[in-house]
């Protein structure tokens, strides 16, 4: 089920705001809390102005949200952030954002950017990634205003191509602004080959596409002479008054906006005058160019007219006014009732209401992006807080994670190490840690309860009691042991040792899970569009077939506890029953094997082996090779015969498709421990721990 929706248009001026008004109703009719969210706003930095889509929404709708929370940044910031390079972090901090407002409320209607400014060249794009970003299906926008059929349907092509490129699911598209008899909807549907598609037209409305007097004295900064409380007016053309008084009356249409010079006080007069005339049109108001105040026998006359029209005044000149009110969009202010009114009702006589949000509410999205599953680690972790232990207290890299982590509420820390010196690095680094705890081992209440412990474990493998009290000054011994006596609730080390230094302790004595073997691992490989499983890519050299089946169903488990449906191929170097080999058939068996198990500890597992991975991850590849399986073509994890296989695959892809890699993460054993790379940046640490404390909170059964 759908918890959002992203509304986002082909070009400026599409009149989105009419379909967000819309939507906005229809949701309020079918989910209790709904919320508006702008991740990007043409608004003008240190102004009071305000962003018009989420004014009107908000004060129409009456929703609570805080005007500061429902948007991420203005177009000028995000160009500083794009200008500097820093377009991931813009990225980044659009999510955290939007997931702070998302966490509040069951539903969320984003919309997208206005196409104005400096940043419309490349607006198509941004917005596709927002859209991926935060997990969006998408109604496109587009509008015939201005434009043939032909060229509307282009516009439309062209932000279908640039939005499937990045695997957006559009479900409904909506044609602004069409004219009488078009045939645009069919058109498109036969031009995109798809006769069932979700597209829309809604007819021009000429009161929604013109603005107010009042919008149009706004954007030209005019004074207001007189019809202060006429503002509301709809301007439906522009008249500009320079000829002779004949020729301007037959010129003059009902709605228009005359502009004309303040000294021509025939103009004045005559526009005056029709407004009691039945046969003259009935204009919407005056616009005084040149700064000219009309003579002071004309500003008792005007002052004379019962209900007078708006009379404004500017100083560009009559050209000038002209151009730049021509150039005014309508906007549907929150006060304009009787816009938003019409608005609402085009809306609901022109789109079937019941299909689109049965359409919506049932759209799942597969589509999952290196930022959304980090973000969904973060959320997931900090949901039941659980405490990681991190025995490398003095290192930097370490430093800076746990103070993100605290910061961000995810999960309690504690330190291993000198205190004096931990405690120096962070007035170093100036990262403000206050109430974090640290132990140091050789100084620790915990120490002889720990020698204790482990010479009790460990005796019968000829350990005596003063190995055990040197054994334990080591900061991976004195971590596990807190991890296996329940103090912590998961480890993380590796950042300056050995994995074999990190895991050690583990083999010793937390050991495996009941019904498992051996400990393996996988990666987390976030490809644009998805994130799939890699297992054993760190642990296990060359796992024989029951090893490998173990793998298997490790992986899988650890699949589901992050969120991913497993689906598990087998790889080998043949696909089915056509190869044969001491390798294929290890997979084979190890297939049999892991289809045995999952009866017992995962009922219903789909496992299919051995596969190719063209075959396990490519549909079309699939159709061909295993047309009948339920993993071929849409596999999620996939498990290497070998590490020489997993090791160097991973890292191709890694670096090859700009995958993002998370890993590896230890899988079998009975509390969770996890190693890091010696290479590892502060964001894998930050992820690392995130993954634990889940792990953590799996081993409780505290995961819905």
């Amino acid at each position: 089920m759908a918890e959002n929706l992203y509304v986002t248009s082909t070009e400026a001026s599409s009149g989105k705001s009419v379909v967000s008004l819309g939507l906005m109703e229809m949701l309020l009719r079918n989910v209790k809390n709904v919320a508006f969210f702008r991740p990007l706003i043409n608004v003008e930095d240190g102004t009071e102005n305000t962003d018009h889509d989420l004014l009107l929404l908000s004060t129409y709708f009456k929703l609570e949200t805080p005007y500061k929370e429902m948007f991420g940044f203005t177009t000028k910031q995000a160009l500083e952030y794009i200008s500097s390079g820093r377009y991931e972090q813009l990225m980044e901090e659009i999510v955290a954002k939007y997931n702070s407002l998302a966490d509040k409320y069951d539903f969320v209607l984003v919309e997208g950017t206005d196409f104005e400014g400096s940043t419309s060249a490349f607006e198509l794009d941004i917005n596709a990634d927002i859209i991926n970003n935060l997990g969006c299906p998408v109604i496109l926008v587009a509008t015939e205003r201005n434009k043939s059929e032909e060229e509307t349907i282009r516009a439309i092509e062209m932000s279908y191509e640039s939005m499937c490129e990045k695997s957006c699911n559009i479900v409904a598209t909506v044609i602004n602004r069409t004219r009488p008899g078009s045939d645009i909807v069919r058109k498109l549907k036969e031009k995109t080959n798809s006769p069932n598609a979700f597209i829309f037209s809604l007819p021009e409305e000429k009161t929604l596409g013109s603005p107010t007097v009042r919008r149009i004295a706004e954007a030209l900064d005019a004074q207001i002479l007189y019809g202060e409380n006429q503002l509301n007016r709809h301007v439906e053309g522009f008249g500009v008054a320079a000829m002779q008084l004949r020729n301007c009356l037959d010129r003059m249409k009902d709605g228009d906006l005359v502009i004309t010079p303040g000294d021509r006080a025939d103009v004045i007069v005559a526009c005056l005058a029709s407004l009691t005339s039945s046969s003259m049109p009935n204009i919407s108001g005056l616009l005084l160019t040149g700064g000219l105040m009309p003579e002071e026998p004309i500003l008792k006359l005007i002052e004379g007219f019962p209900n007078i029209i708006p009379v404004l005044i500017v100083q560009e000149n009559t050209f000038e006014a002209a151009r730049k009110a021509d150039k005014v969009h309508a906007i549907i202010a929150p006060t304009d009732t009787r816009k938003i009114t019409k608005a609402l009702a085009l809306f609901e006589q022109n789109i079937d209401v019941a299909a689109l949000r049965d359409r919506i509410i049932q759209t799942k999205i597969t589509v999952i992006t290196p930022k959304m599953f980090e973000f969904r680690l973060i959320q997931k972790a900090r949901t039941h807080k659980q405490h990681i232990v991190l025995p490398e207290g003095e290192e930097e890299r370490i430093l800076r994670a746990a103070y993100i982590l605290i910061r961000r509420n995810v999960v309690d820390i504690t330190l291993l190490g000198k205190e004096d010196a931990i405690k120096s690095q962070i007035r170093k680094f100036d990262l403000h840690m206050n109430g974090v705890s640290i132990i140091d081992p050789q100084n620790s209440d915990l120490a002889e309860d720990f020698v204790g412990t482990y010479h009790e474990l460990r005796k019968h493998k000829n350990i005596r009691l003063e190995d055990a009290h040197d054994i334990m000054t080591d900061l991976n011994y004195f971590g596990t042991m807190m991890v296996y006596k329940g103090i912590a609730d998961g480890m993380v080390s590796g950042s300056t040792q050995s994995t074999r230094n990190t895991l050690r302790p583990s083999f010793e004595f937390i050991k495996t899970k009941p019904g498992f073997n051996i400990i393996s691992s996988v990666f987390f490989m976030c490809l644009e569009d998805r994130v799939l499983v890699y297992g054993d890519c760190a642990v296990n050299p060359d796992p024989n077939a029951e090893q490998l089946a173990e793998i298997a169903i490790s992986a899988a488990q650890t699949a589901k506890t992050f969120g991913i449906e497993p689906r598990v191929a087998m790889l080998s170097y043949s696909t089915g029953e056509s190869g044969v080999g001491e390798d294929v058939d290890k997979v084979r068996e190890a297939t049999k094997i892991a289809k045995k198990m999952a009866e017992k500890t995962y009922p219903g597992l789909k496992i299919e082996g051995p596969i190719q991975y063209d075959a396990a991850i490519d549909p079309g590849v699939a159709r061909t090779k295993l047309p009948d399986s339920e993993v071929a073509g849409k596999a999620t994890v996939y498990i290497f015969p070998d590490l020489n296989t997993g090791n160097n695959t991973y890292k191709a892809v890694q670096r090859s498709a700009n995958a993002v890699a998370i890993g590896p993460v230890l899988q079998g054993l009975n509390k969770p421990i996890n190693d890091l790379s010696r290479g590892c940046t502060v964001a894998d640490i930050v992820n690392t721990v995130a993954i634990t404390a889940i792990q953590a909170q799996a081993e409780k059964g505290l995961l819905s």
